[in-house]
């Protein structure tokens, strides 16, 4: 069974225009896994536009309407870091979470984000770490809820 959260899908230093250019970001790093085939980033974008992906902390889960789920390959997350920050419509985001999930496997993800956001640390360490072995490391239960 392929890893939820593989090293390859955890970004450092990027840099984004803005919350569109983020999550276009996010669907292509989801496609370059191999997660989803081609036109989930447009399903992220509508996901996006209806609703905001914005979860607090500092922290966005880009992911795609429910009728994106038949472009989902595998369950997959990738992390892509903005350490200078994204205006995610008046909130600060300086990490995506974006989620490729098949079936309801994207309630065990936004319940473990959730957990590990409610601890300071952690979230501070999900915020700013330059560390891509780090990240994956924090996130790691994630990937366990799901497997």
């Amino acid at each position: 069974m392929p890893e939820v959260l593989p090293r390859e899908g955890i970004r450092v230093g990027l840099t984004a225009v803005d919350r569109w250019d983020a999550v276009r970001q996010c669907g292509a790093v989801l496609q370059e896994l191999g997660a989803v085939e081609a036109g989930y980033t447009d399903k992220m974008l509508d996901r996006e536009r209806s609703v905001s992906t914005f979860v607090g902390e500092g922290v966005a889960i880009p992911h795609g309407t429910s009728e994106a789920k038949s472009l989902v390959r595998e369950t997959r997350l990738a992390v892509l870091q903005f350490p200078a920050g994204v205006d995610w419509g008046g909130q600060q985001v300086t990490t995506c979470v974006a989620i490729a999930a098949r079936g309801d496997e994207h309630i065990a993800v936004l319940s473990a984000l959730a957990l590990l956001l409610l601890e300071p640390d952690q979230a501070e360490k999900l915020r700013s770490s330059s560390d891509p072995d780090e990240i994956h490391q924090l996130l790691e239960s994630i990937s366990k809820d799901i497997a």
